[in-house]
């Protein structure tokens, strides 16, 4: 330490530690309750599945959910959305959108629709040859 100094030489400032462009640093964790997985179930949620609102699913209990959970039901009501787009759509990281789709699925608010596996996708030969025999005729 120098002569005259009253703290550590290496005391942080605040603005080095928070930015307010950053906002709540606690946030995600207090949105899920501090989980990281999607619920009991272990529900595994791909980017590009697809999340639907159940035809069924009761609307008017609401007060169950949180505003987050509200905001990814209201982007579900027009047309189906894939997770990332529901993550981009409510700006939060996608592991925060994975745990609160696993709770709307649990409270049975929506459906999932798994992308079709590669394996099950028809060989790219096949199609050529049906294409090519549908121009034959």
């Amino acid at each position: 330490m120098t002569e005259g100094s009253t703290g550590s030489a290496r005391e942080p400032s605040d603005s080095r530690w928070y930015d307010q462009d950053a906002g709540p640093l606690v946030r995600p964790y207090a949105m899920t309750g501090g989980r990281t997985k999607s619920g009991p179930s272990g529900a595994r949620f791909d980017l590009i599945a697809l999340v639907a609102l159940c035809a069924g699913a009761p609307g008017a209990d609401d007060s169950r959910l949180g505003p987050e959970h509200r905001a990814l039901v209201e982007l579900c009501r027009t047309e189906n959305q894939s997770v990332a787009e529901l993550a981009a759509g409510t700006d939060l990281p996608v592991g925060v959108v994975r745990v609160l789709l696993g709770d709307l699925l649990e409270l049975g608010r929506i459906t999932v629709s798994r992308p079709v596996p590669p394996a099950r996708l028809p060989d790219e030969r096949i199609l050529r040859e049906v294409i090519e025999g549908l121009r034959a005729l």
